[in-house]
């Protein structure tokens, strides 16, 4: 795209959207003439006005008008959000007439946009002028960005009004029985407690416990049948690795707990050990064994390049149980140091580290053990959650509860009342079911059934994952079932959008789409 002229205005308002790059030549230009350059930054999901007053405030302090918007890809204010496309929101931004120039940011934060723009002034709202209570972090980072190039900050001083608000109000992108289920949230007044159980857990130190795996995803074409062979036919593309597993579980939590620690088992052959030392986060401990005569378990996903779409899986491994002196490595680090934890999370995917005297292992010196018991192509019908004697907290999907009741056919409440919470009578239970959402259960509490809130599905890999690793924590605090479902449900719905385990559900994400959505 080509910028336009500094010193003339574009004649339409689809002129005024351009690239970063582009805006930033037609500035520097300006500002060689002696012109003022004032950038503001947002996503402005919903043009209302107190976004017209911030950025006429904001137009008053400079010559010149860039607004950079956030890209939908980073707009982390939960499901359903943006409710208007990058582009829609971008060319409502260039129809104002005070706007001169309108860019689609390409990160996360205002950074990017702040080194092309290189303002003189800096414009953000009043409810960012108290940077200790930005959750996101990013506002000093964005200072220290303006000020290194010359410019400042300033905070326009009109009543803030909320986007979200709004977009809760009159343009719900729920369906009816999940707008009701919010609203009773929000009717209650419950935002604050489930902020609080979110902080209740920040000092916890954890303990993952299970099965090393890698997760590849290989791109591919479809190349249709083989003419003289019974074969589909496949044209690679490129490909992606991922650490998945216990890794993936550890690096959600780590962001919600001061620290967490992975015991697993890597193969000694294609180990992938050193690959997954680099994708763990800071705060997470690596405890990893090896075992002689296997592989790390290495699932690959072959995927339609175009739609996204699975097609078909290969596993490399060897399914078979530990041999024995890693099996007792594996039962000497847990009665050495389980105990030193708030919570073991177990994610158990049946693919040979945790025998059965493991587990007696774990049972004695958990001091609270939240327990996934995955059933996959591998293990199907024999890696159940009824091998585990005493959980405090058991996460499984509707197939896995139906599996281990033996019941087919009945309600997933049923598979909790008459099921699973006969055979674990102190366990607290969520059973999650996918686009219907999740059933959770204490003791002391009813079941409740909480709605799915994702919207838009890039990839149901590792949502499981994430509901178990978001919720363990919060269920050790005392957190009410039905809070620590909702946020379960959301940490699903914002793993859903993600392809793979590019990146992790994280805590600042968690607490917008909890503010944005109880608006």
């Amino acid at each position: 795209m080509t910028a336009p002229s500094p010193t003339q205005p574009p004649a339409n308002a689809a002129a005024k959207i351009n690239t970063l790059e582009d805006i930033g030549k037609a500035v520097e230009m300006a500002r060689a003439e002696g012109r003022r350059v004032v950038l503001a930054h947002g996503v402005f999901d919903i043009l209302h006005i107190g976004h017209i007053r911030h950025l006429e405030e904001a137009r008053s302090h400079g010559d010149l008008l860039v607004v950079s918007v956030t890209p939908d890809r980073f707009v982390n204010k939960g499901p359903g959000r943006p409710v208007f496309g990058e582009l829609v929101r971008a060319e409502m931004l260039a129809a104002l007439s005070f706007v001169d120039h309108v860019g689609l940011n390409v990160g996360p934060t205002a950074e990017p946009a702040i080194q092309a723009i290189k303002p003189d002034v800096y414009v953000k709202g009043s409810d960012y002028a108290d940077m200790a209570s930005d959750v996101t972090g990013k506002i000093v980072d964005e200072r220290r960005a303006v000020e290194r190039f010359g410019g400042k900050v300033v905070f326009t001083d009109d009543v803030t009004h909320s986007s979200s608000s709004l977009i809760n109000r009159f343009f719900n992108p729920f369906e009816p029985h999940v707008r009701q289920f919010v609203e009773g949230l929000r009717a209650r007044d419950e935002q604050q407690e489930i902020l609080d159980l979110i902080d209740r857990v920040e000092t916890m130190r954890i303990l993952v416990v299970g099965d090393a795996i890698i997760d590849e995803y290989r791109y591919v074409t479809p190349m249709g049948r083989a003419p003289k062979e019974n074969l589909v036919t496949v044209l690679n593309q490129s490909s992606e690795v991922f650490a998945g597993g216990v890794f993936a579980t550890a690096n959600h939590v780590s962001t919600f707990c001061r620290q967490v620690d992975v015991l697993t088992v890597f193969g000694a052959q294609d180990s992938y050990r050193e690959f997954v030392e680099g994708k763990l986060n800071p705060n997470v401990g690596l405890i990893g064994l090896e075992r002689s005569d296997a592989p790390t378990t290495r699932k690959s996903r072959y995927i339609d390049a175009a739609s996204v779409r699975k097609l078909f899986e290969t596993y490399h491994m060897v399914d078979k149980p530990v041999a024995d002196d890693v099996e007792q490595q594996i039962n000497g680090r847990l009665a050495e140091i389980a105990g030193d934890y708030d919570v073991v999370i177990v994610n158990d995917f049946g693919h040979g580290m945790i025998k059965p005297s493991t587990i007696d292992m774990l049972t004695r010196h958990a001091r609270f053990l939240a327990v996934n018991t995955q059933t996959n192509s591998a293990n199907y019908g024999f890696n159940l959650i009824t091998k585990y004697p005493r959980p405090d907290y058991i996460c499984i999907d509707a197939l896995e509860a139906r599996l281990a009741i033996g019941d087919q056919h009945g309600s997933v409440e049923d598979l909790i009342t008459r099921g699973l919470a006969l055979q674990q009578p102190k366990s607290k239970i969520a059973v999650t079911h996918g686009r219907i959402g999740c059933q959770v259960y204490a003791p002391d509490e009813a079941t409740t059934q909480i709605p799915a809130f994702a919207d838009r599905v890039a990839d149901t890999m590792g949502a499981g994952d994430a509901f178990l690793a978001i919720t363990a924590p919060l269920v050790a605090a005392g957190g009410r079932m039905r809070t620590v479902g909702f946020l379960g449900n959301i940490a699903g719905a914002i793993q859903v959008g993600i392809v793979g385990h590019r990146t992790s559900v994280d805590k600042v994400m968690m607490i917008k789409a909890v503010i944005s959505m109880l608006k």
